[in-house]
């Protein structure tokens, strides 16, 4: 006796994107989400939106932290370095000079930190922003197209543990959204 399948051809839902008319609509609808106390969700516009951030709650970002971390790296390792090449793998006699003679070697270590905290930095959005990605969800939508060009929108990943496939999209609809709709994953 064969056991029954579930249909492959259902497909996960990953949440709901929600399109505003204007940015003022888009902040006031971010407060209220953020409100609510949903945590998967994020808004994507055509260009910044000042104020935006803090409309949805966003703590600073953790970028800077790396480009500190490895700002610091680089420039002890450029010391580091230029200290074993100098004094201990060719430690030559120059002109009486010091095996170590490190102002000599600050512009160097000067560098090697602007370089580890380029790194740093690339490293750091890379890493939080979760990139790369090669697809998303929302890429799923033909409305989301419009971003780039016009349209305003918030998305709610249905993993979120308030979201609700009923009362999720009329809370959506009361905010002001002009069209709601699901995404599939």
């Amino acid at each position: 006796m064969a056991e029954a399948r579930p249909d492959t051809d259902a497909r996960k839902e990953f949440g709901l994107l929600a399109e505003f008319a204007s940015p003022e609509a888009l902040m006031y609808a971010c407060a209220k989400v953020h409100d609510e106390g949903f945590g998967r969700w994020d808004a994507h516009t055509p260009f910044p939106v000042h104020g935006l951030d803090k409309a949805m709650g966003l703590r600073r970002s953790m970028v800077s932290l790396f480009v500190l971390v490895m700002g610091l790296s680089g420039a002890a390792l450029g010391m580091l370095m230029q200290w074993w090449v100098s004094g201990v793998a060719y430690a030559l006699v120059i002109s009486g000079k010091p095996f170590f003679s490190w102002p000599a070697f600050v512009p160097i270590m000067f560098e090697c930190g602007v370089l580890g905290g380029a790194g740093g930095a690339v490293l750091g959005f890379l890493i939080m922003a979760r990139l790369p990605r090669h697809h998303h969800a929302l890429f799923n939508s033909e409305r989301f197209a419009r971003v780039t060009d016009n349209a305003f929108f918030i998305s709610i990943e249905a993993d979120d543990p308030h979201y609700d496939s009923e009362k999720t999209p009329r809370f959506l609809q009361e905010l002001g959204a002009s069209h709601v709709e699901t995404v599939a994953a």
